[in-house]
């Protein structure tokens, strides 16, 4: 059967990313205690579906954001994006928020510690929300429980019931509750607190692994023994949230997809508290590449056109900008410049790339992705200079590319200009005259040049 895994494709910039069985998700900063994030979300509760939880709002909150109180989502592309809000102090917001274009009212979530203050002002932050939702968590692992919250699992068990039954009386009825460092807890005990949390009334449960201490096998063993022994579990969304300290926050986010997950909670650009989040844009696009084929159908209807410029967006507003080979939206995903690369790329460009830069929004040129550097092949240089014009017989090209592999050895890429001026002036100059500052050479202008024999 497949497997529908909707991402609350929301906001560019923010780091809470609430993933639910919606199309659209729109992400509105948080005040120093919560975070809020909007999330269109169209209760599937149909087991063939998949959802995505959206946490860029928050996650972005401890990666500092210029001003976490007011932060702008724009609605750049409505497929994307649901509207545009600007959230300030004044949690009046909730009660206004609507999108024009569908009439479509979203949820609205705020994430509270299981305290009694706590809910209390996540109430009166959402009491006019048309859809309101709050996100409950305690934590749940021995060393949690045993230094920072000085409970027993029994305590910690009745503070969870008390606090959903606390929310339930003040007005809230769409109640997620997560587990803060269920990645090392006892599975058992797991099973027991969530199991107690559905009995109470959640709509939602959540394994967090906070620390990113799991490893996918061992993450998707622990979702898929969940899923069997955990009371009631059937009846309510099963989310994941998982941290990148080991590296591994995407791999195990796509475990506990294929382990039975439904729910999964991202953010862009995977920023995040500590090594960040799984990331957003490769949940995304592993489904959209591998889903159909090893995870039992699963997919996403996200518009995965936008990824880059959404990724693009969140760089700028918080400061935090991706290395080069980042996957997915690093400057060097589609750059080739080893010579065995370039020439299947020339030949059938999917033999070196698994999704196509217009599948995340990228505009590609003629010589979109080849560079030509020291490890470039005959085949790219002849490729480029025919594409500029030049029709070149093998005697005279064996020539030109013997010195642009000298001039290799002086620039790190050659540029149009470097080729133009290696076939207008030949053996005339020497490859040391072809030397440049920056990434453009300095000799005399490009000549027009059709053929040369």
């Amino acid at each position: 059967m497949a497997y529908i895994i909707e991402i609350y494709q929301t906001m560019y910039h923010f780091v809470s990313l609430t993933c639910t069985t919606a199309t659209n998700t729109t992400v509105v900063s948080s005040p120093p205690i919560f975070s809020f994030t909007t999330v269109a979300t169209r209760y599937l509760l149909n087991s063939s579906h998949r959802i995505f939880f959206y946490l860029t709002s928050r996650g972005g909150f401890f990666s500092f954001y210029n001003d976490p109180r007011q932060l702008y989502l724009s609605s750049a592309s409505p497929e994307f994006f649901l509207c545009s809000i600007r959230f300030t102090s004044d949690h009046s917001v909730a009660k206004s928020y609507v999108d024009e274009e569908t009439g479509y009212v979203p949820v609205i979530c705020v994430i509270a510690r299981c305290k009694h203050e706590d809910i209390e002002a996540a109430w009166e932050a959402l009491k006019y929300a048309k859809r309101p939702r709050i996100f409950l968590f305690i934590c749940t692992s021995d060393i949690h429980m045993k230094y920072k919250l000085k409970k027993t699992k029994e305590e910690v068990i009745e503070m969870a019931k008390s606090s959903i039954r606390f929310a339930k009386r003040i007005g809230f009825s769409d109640i997620q509750f997560g587990c803060e460092d269920g990645g090392r807890s006892e599975k058992d005990f797991l099973c027991n607190i969530m199991g107690e949390a559905i009995k109470e009334g959640v709509t939602t449960v959540t394994l967090a692994d906070t620390v990113g201490n799991n490893i996918p096998q061992e993450f998707g063993e622990m979702v898929a023994y969940l899923k069997a022994n955990t009371p009631g579990i059937d009846d309510v969304v099963f989310s994941l949230h998982c941290h990148n300290d080991l590296g591994l926050a995407t791999a195990n986010t796509i475990s506990g997809v294929c382990a039975g997950a439904r729910q999964v909670e991202v953010t862009i650009n995977g920023i995040g508290e500590r090594s960040g989040n799984a990331s957003l844009e490769e949940v995304v696009l592993a489904l959209k590449c591998r889903g159909a084929y090893v995870m039992d159908g699963v997919y996403t209807r996200i518009d995965t056109r936008h990824i880059m410029a959404t990724s693009k967006m969140v760089q700028e507003y918080t400061g935090l900008y991706v290395q080069p080979h980042k996957p997915i939206v690093g400057a060097n995903c589609f750059v080739h410049e080893s010579g065995i690369h370039q020439d299947g790329m020339l030949k059938y460009p999917s033999t070196y790339e698994i999704f196509s830069p217009e599948d995340i929004g990228v505009e590609k040129s003629q010589d979109f992705g080849i560079v030509l550097g020291k490890l470039s092949g005959r085949h790219a240089v002849k490729d480029r200079l025919r594409k500029l014009g030049y029709e070149i017989s093998d005697e005279k090209f064996n020539d030109i590319f013997s010195r642009f592999r000298e001039l290799t050895k002086q620039k790190k890429r050659i540029t149009d200009a470097d080729l133009n001026a290696l076939v207008a002036y030949g053996d005339k100059i020497s490859s040391e005259k072809l030397t440049c500052n920056g990434n453009s050479s300095s000799l005399v202008p490009t000549p027009q040049i059709s053929s040369v024999v």
